[in-house]
């Protein structure tokens, strides 16, 4: 990975600031490093050999979001968080990778089973407490600079993973002819189990078969870190067990997962068989509020009034054009009041595990959506990202309040109302 290949698109930022007005990141902390065009000069004062490769970069090149707002405010539609992950790479390449990430990205992720016994373990010592003692002895400072903070964004973890109760296998639903194929994300999987039930409820509701997949993560994690071998990886893993089921279409209640899957062909825009292959497998992929719309579910009636808000996933409202569909889904469901929250699709901070290594940042951007949640006055705030569920989640204990955090699949299916 050479971003020089890249020297005419970040040339292209004519530093005029629109950036800075849209940048969670820059409206926290006020600094020219942490925003569109002080990431995109730094880049090219690399190019042009005015700054050399150095652990000093890290932060300015990794601190950044990928929320691309950046890019939605930008006249030239500058590419700002592509070009950072290509900044990345070369980062990893020239100064080095940390031994957690290769941990994670190449022992863990691509295995599902291994990834569940780890979460098993984080589990127990998280339900037990002892992870609270890991704390205090310093010992969880390995897993990322912050991760002792951000160790109670979770408040608790599930025993058993969501396909250590539901099996990666066939099931037969109540529709006429959908063979659907459910694309468990890491985060449903591990922690947001209560989205996929509810999820495969509608599934079996609409398909006449539903295909629990054996997938690996999808590979974003790796591929925002700038990993891009990794990130091919899993990706070629996930074509390889796409291709060898006969799908109709391929749902994921994640939507930064689906984000990524409906970008498997730019992950391999260099290999022309593995993107040829990828671009093949593109078209059956759909967000679950893709789904939900498209199919024109039934939502369960609530059984007394509910004010409802919306949260929208960076990796929906940008990374997939959704933003209409969400709303029309819950205005249409009986007894619910809809709210629109101020600056809805402003990142909540959480950014996969960006906590872990900027929690007091992360801290920040939460708190600047929180205080929109609560403007709204909403009983439920609903999202589409497992990954802005725990942070919303967290920023509700954080801020005291009683709003509680859903996934729209809940809603629809009725097993997320408050008090019912």
């Amino acid at each position: 990975m050479n971003i020089i290949e890249d020297y005419d698109a970040i040339s292209q930022c004519n530093k005029c600031g629109f950036c800075q007005v849209a940048c969670p990141v820059f409206r926290s902390t006020g600094h020219e490093s942490g925003v569109a065009r002080g990431r995109l000069a730094l880049m090219r004062a690399i190019i042009e050999d005015r700054v050399q490769w150095s652990k000093e970069l890290e932060d300015p090149l990794f601190n950044c979001l990928g929320c691309g707002a950046c890019t939605s405010n930008c006249f030239g539609a500058v590419p700002t968080p592509d070009l950072v992950i290509k900044g990345r790479a070369e980062y990893l390449e020239k100064v080095g990778r940390k031994p957690i990430h290769k941990l994670l990205f190449e022992q863990l992720l691509p295995y599902p089973k291994r990834l569940h016994m780890a979460a098993r373990a984080a589990a127990l010592g998280k339900n037990s407490g002892m992870s609270k003692v890991a704390k205090a002895l310093g010992l969880l400072r390995i897993l990322g600079r912050d991760f002792a903070k951000a160790e109670n964004i979770v408040e608790k973890l599930p025993p058993k993973p969501f396909r250590g109760i539901v099996k990666p296998g066939v099931y037969k639903g109540q529709g006429e002819s959908l063979r659907i194929g459910f694309f468990v994300g890491c985060g449903v999987d591990v922690i947001q189990q209560e989205a996929g039930f509810a999820s495969l409820k509608i599934l079996k509701e609409i398909g006449k078969t539903v295909i629990v997949l054996d997938n690996c993560c999808c590979g974003l994690p790796a591929w925002t870190y700038g990993d891009i071998n990794a990130a091919q990886k899993l990706a070629l893993k996930n074509l390889e067990i796409f291709s060898s089921q006969s799908l109709d279409v391929i749902v994921t209640d994640c939507s930064s997962c689906a984000a990524f899957l409906k970008k498997y062909a730019k992950v391999f825009e260099d290999d022309k068989n593995n993107h040829d292959f990828a671009k093949s497998q593109v078209p059956l992929f759909q967000d679950m509020v893709e789904f939900l719309f498209k199919n024109k579910y039934a939502a369960v009636p609530s059984k007394s009034p509910v004010v409802v808000t919306y949260h929208d996933p960076c990796h929906a409202v940008r990374g997939q054009g959704i933003s209409k569909e969400n709303r029309e889904i819950l205005k249409a469901v009986s007894g619910v009041e809809f709210r629109e929250m101020p600056e809805a699709d402003w990142c909540c901070g959480g950014a996969g595990s960006y906590a872990l290594t900027h929690y007091d940042l992360s801290m920040k951007v939460l708190d600047r959506k929180m205080k929109n949640v609560e403007s709204t006055g909403a009983d439920l705030l609903v999202t589409s990202c497992p990954a802005c569920m725990i942070q919303l989640s967290h920023g509700v204990r954080r801020h005291g309040m009683k709003t509680k955090v859903c996934h729209i699949s809940e809603i629809v299916t009725g097993t997320g109302y408050k008090g019912e």
